[in-house]
């Protein structure tokens, strides 16, 4: 069992080696002629520049809050919080660096059909995938291990879980940031283009196209992968983390049997999900086929392996840590939580397809909608992302009752540790164990999205572009389905968080109450069940405020270019300008809604903790309810619009289609940037309320 933390962090280093292996492997393929490398080189720059921008920017956050935490709390603590947001913008650069390398090599590869093409679309987001594991994996063991079993300091647990915070950081500002960056390009390039200008979507001659295409890469891949390197990490500190505040653990106590059983399981289970992710990968196989269930099929191939093997592993460590301890009533509960909550994740993936996916009477239902206008089209879309919550809570609740029972069957109480509150919190690393391929299959989706941009703005025959469009819708379909896994683990690691802050704030000599009868708390519900809604308002008015100087932009160059609009030969947009108006548009929006998710939890805590915990138990139902919403109706109106762009319902240009391109532009900051954000938020809220407890109660 000593071994365990060194094995999950060797496991951690294979995925970053294979992270090492699919880079090399994208990268000796053909990027194209020397029009598409040009258009990668001009996206590829813009995004590295933004990202050097926004974590310049961020970086006055992290020390602004590594002081106060080596004040407040410990100076060990704000030096994991720095290797926890360091780590995590590292993966977002490396994967973002390497997706807008993929691109045009997809585009390429498009040329011989779609087996070839998803195939390199999928390893250019494995680099991501297996850099946002490995990374954040490795450094949680890294501190763990020194500072839980080699210098074995005091309250070394409050001082790992800082590691965490510095993730959440991170992810919020990337999240929030590259959200509204591409969102801000994309709704301005289609509104002028597609429906005003009437060219197609990614035409070289709209100014915004090359900015949409730079948004795709900071928003998606950049800002997503930080948002799985904070959920990923969040999953495997929460069992930890409750088992040491339940059991009031110091470095020293952390070594006797049960409680190291109880410390590595969560580990044990990240190590073998690291494995079985790496095995997964090489599952995904072509397809010679552009429909979209075929490639699907494909795609997920790997996933469903790897989930499969965590599922057995599971088993089999379950009765190693815990099958020869008395302690313990049934060993498999642990099992049956873990498996819960991986088989609940798959099944809150599979709604948010059924809810996306233009296979699926949901999406059909918005394109027929279209017939009757732009109103019709917006009805349709807020009401399916509605029904789609009604889904997803029942998902999650049951899968809550699962692996709280499963805990229970496990054992009852251990100390103050309680089996079923133990059982969820596994169950959420139960949900991210396969993390590598859930990210990678989601950090394709915006590489198949540029190598779409790139086939049109090259002008490539348009036998490419189909190929392409296949490859993007289904990319859509895969990023709901990640988002439903991050927003469902999000749930259950709050959940085990909120209980671990309620025990650090015991353990400090304090008490808190949760009685919704007691006017502290019910103003604390109340404060946090309006949090989400302010935050979803402040990041779609950006969105809207950024994208309307956009437009402003594109009207103008389409006015004042001549011959720009009707594509005279060596006529060329001012692509630069657009650029530089999503960048700093995006980083100047994205502060206030990022600190409120510090700020608020600060400021309470000091106040009373009593108002804080009614606040967090708010923020986590509101939050997680407009997460799934925002998600499934943005992704639902993307794929309604995808579909009639195939030919249905009048095809392109036709009326239908500008009243769908008006629901897909609600949608944008919907589905990437306030809904994908909330996840985050209420993990933050929480987990800054978890690393501060003792300085509230001090």
């Amino acid at each position: 069992m000593d071994a365990i933390p060194y094995l999950a962090g060797a496991s951690a280093l294979l995925g970053l080696l294979l992270a090492g292996f699919f880079f090399k492997n994208v990268k000796a393929a053909d990027p194209g002629d020397e029009r598409m490398v040009f258009l990668m080189t001009e996206i590829q720059n813009g995004s590295k520049a933004f990202l050097k921008k926004e974590y310049s920017w961020v970086s006055v956050f992290v020390a602004a809050m590594a002081i106060l935490i080596g004040v407040l709390i410990a100076p060990a603590a704000a030096a994991t919080y720095v290797i926890g947001a360091g780590l995590s913008a590292l993966a977002g650069y490396i994967g973002m660096t390497v997706a807008t390398m993929a691109n045009a090599r997809t585009t390429e590869a498009a040329k011989d059909g779609p087996g070839k093409a998803l195939s390199i679309a999928f390893r250019g987001g494995a680099v991501m995938g297996f850099s946002v594991a490995g990374l954040a994996l490795l450094g949680l063991m890294a501190v763990y291990i020194v500072f839980v079993l080699v210098i074995q300091i005091d309250d070394a647990f409050e001082v790992v879980t800082a590691y965490g915070l510095g993730a959440s950081s991170i992810a919020l500002f990337s999240r929030v940031g590259g959200g509204i960056y591409t969102k801000a390009a994309d709704v301005g390039a289609d509104l002028v283009g597609k429906v005003e200008a009437g060219i197609p979507e990614d035409d070289p001659r709209n100014p915004a196209t090359i900015a949409d295409n730079v948004g795709d890469n900071v928003g998606d891949v950049a800002g997503m992968g930080a948002d799985l390197f904070e959920s990923y990490a969040g999953s495997i500190l929460a069992p930890i983390s409750l088992v040491a505040f339940a059991l009031g653990l110091g470095a020293e106590q952390a070594s006797a049997v049960t409680n190291i059983s109880l410390l590595s399981f969560p580990i044990a289970i990240a190590f073998a999900g690291m494995l079985a992710s790496t095995i997964g990968s090489f599952f995904v196989g072509g397809s010679t086929s552009t429909d979209t269930k075929e490639l699907s099929k494909a795609l997920h191939r790997g996933t469903n392996v790897a989930m499969g093997l965590v599922a057995a592993a599971t088993i089999g460590t379950v009765y190693w840590l815990f099958g020869n301890n008395d302690a313990f009533d049934n060993p498999l509960g642990l099992a049956v939580s873990v498996i819960g909550g991986l088989v609940a994740g798959w099944a809150l993936g599979k709604t948010a397809e059924y809810y996306t996916s233009d296979h699926y009477s949901p999406v059909r239902k918005i394109a027929s909608q279209t017939e009757t206008g732009p109103a019709t089209t917006l009805l349709g879309g807020i009401s399916t992302g509605m029904i789609s919550v009604t889904a997803s809570v029942s998902l999650l609740a049951i899968g809550v009752g699962i692996a709280y029972w499963g805990g229970e069957m496990a054992f009852d109480k251990i100390g103050a540790l309680d089996g079923g509150i133990y059982g969820i919190a596994v169950a959420a690393i139960g949900m991210l164990a396969t993390t590598g391929m859930v990210v990678s299959v989601d950090a394709y989706g915006p590489i198949a999205d540029n190598a779409g941009g790139i086939a049109e703005m090259a002008k490539l025959d348009p036998s490419v572009r189909e190929v392409t469009d296949a490859l993007d819708s289904l990319g859509n379909t895969t990023a709901a389905v990640a988002k439903g896994f991050a927003v469902g683990s999000a749930a259950l690691t709050a959940l085990a968080l909120f209980k671990s802050f309620e025990f650090a704030v015991i353990k400090a000599g304090g008490s808190l109450s949760l009685n919704v009868g007691e006017v502290d708390v019910f103003i604390g519900l109340f404060l946090g069940a309006m949090l989400p809604f302010l935050f979803a308002a402040l990041t779609i008015d950006a969105v809207g405020r950024a994208a309307q100087e956009m437009i402003e932009e594109v009207r103008r160059q389409f006015r004042e270019i001549p011959g720009l609009r009707e594509g005279v030969p060596g006529v060329n947009p001012d692509s630069a300008r657009c650029v530089a108006i999503s960048t700093t548009a995006s980083l100047k929006e994205m502060i206030i809604p990022g600190s409120l998710a510090v700020v608020i939890p600060l400021v309470l805590g000091f106040i009373s903790v009593d108002v804080l915990g009614g606040f967090l138990a708010g923020a986590l139902v509101t939050g997680f309810c407009l997460a799934i919403f925002m998600a499934n109706a943005g992704g639902a109106w993307d794929n309604a619009k995808k579909y009639i762009e195939s030919g249905h319902h009048g095809g392109k240009g036709s009326e239908c289609h500008k009243a769908a391109v008006v629901g897909d532009t609600v949608g944008d900051p919907f589905k990437d940037t306030s809904g994908p954000a909330m996840n985050i938020l209420i993990k933050v809220m929480t987990i800054v309320s978890l690393v501060f407890a003792s300085a509230f109660v001090g």
